[in-house]
């Protein structure tokens, strides 16, 4: 038991002596710092104590920035479902084609803010009343410009070379400056572009337009079929 303490005492001795070599280590090592244990008395360690407060507080900060950034993003994402929901519910009470794809493009560009909207369909029957906004062509194969995208079925956000941009927005090409698109199954494909460089960005969070897509895909086909 003697020896024990003595090897005790003289381990402490030594790690007083490496501190007092070594003032910098605690900064090196702040998580050991707040664990460790203060006394009451007034003395040279309150400035230890002082920057295991001021460390704790620092930490609180970062916590309450996250959690304020968790909070802005799920405030942003229940106003995307509320748009989503409108747009599908538009879309519901749409009974030809026609109304159907027009009821696209009003959601899209009144609710969701965007500057452009093109909605392509692969079939030029029914043929639809000319619009900015609509390209009617008679398959996959007459858009070679987008022969990867049209292969897989994930959305796809970022910029697009400038002849992918005149072949969908003519001359709104100049002043789009980044693309969101979806593959609408087999019934063509959306794209809504943005003046704002930042709006679409690769690697983007694809649900909600995956959401999109599939609501646009169901409506166009239940019109069809009710045509």
């Amino acid at each position: 038991m003697t020896a024990t303490l003595l090897d005790d005492a003289t381990q402490a001795r030594v790690v007083a002596s490496y501190l007092k070599l070594h003032p910098e280590f605690l900064s090196d090592y702040p998580e050991l710092a707040a664990q460790l244990k203060m006394p009451h008395e007034k003395g040279p360690v309150a400035s230890l104590a002082t920057y295991q407060l001021q460390s704790l507080r620092e930490k609180n900060a970062e916590l309450e920035r996250r959690l304020a950034e968790l909070i802005a993003i799920a405030a942003e994402n229940e106003k995307l479902m509320e748009r989503v929901h409108a747009l599908t519910v538009a879309l519901l009470r749409a009974n030809t084609i026609e109304v159907t794809a027009r009821s696209v493009v009003a959601k899209l560009t009144a609710d969701f803010h965007t500057d452009q909207v093109r909605l392509v369909l692969f079939a030029s029957e029914p043929p639809l009343p000319r619009a900015d906004w609509l390209i009617q062509v008679t398959g996959p194969d007459a858009l070679p410009e987008f022969s990867d995208f049209l292969h897989q079925n994930e959305p796809v956000s970022g910029r697009l070379s400038i002849e992918r941009l005149e072949r969908l927005f003519g001359n709104a090409a100049a002043e789009t400056r980044s693309v969101a698109m979806m593959r609408l199954g087999d019934a063509g494909m959306l794209a809504i572009g943005s003046n704002d460089p930042d709006r679409f960005q690769p690697g983007m969070g694809n649900l909600f337009l995956k959401m999109i897509a599939a609501t646009i895909t169901a409506a166009l086909a239940r019109s069809r079929d009710v045509s």
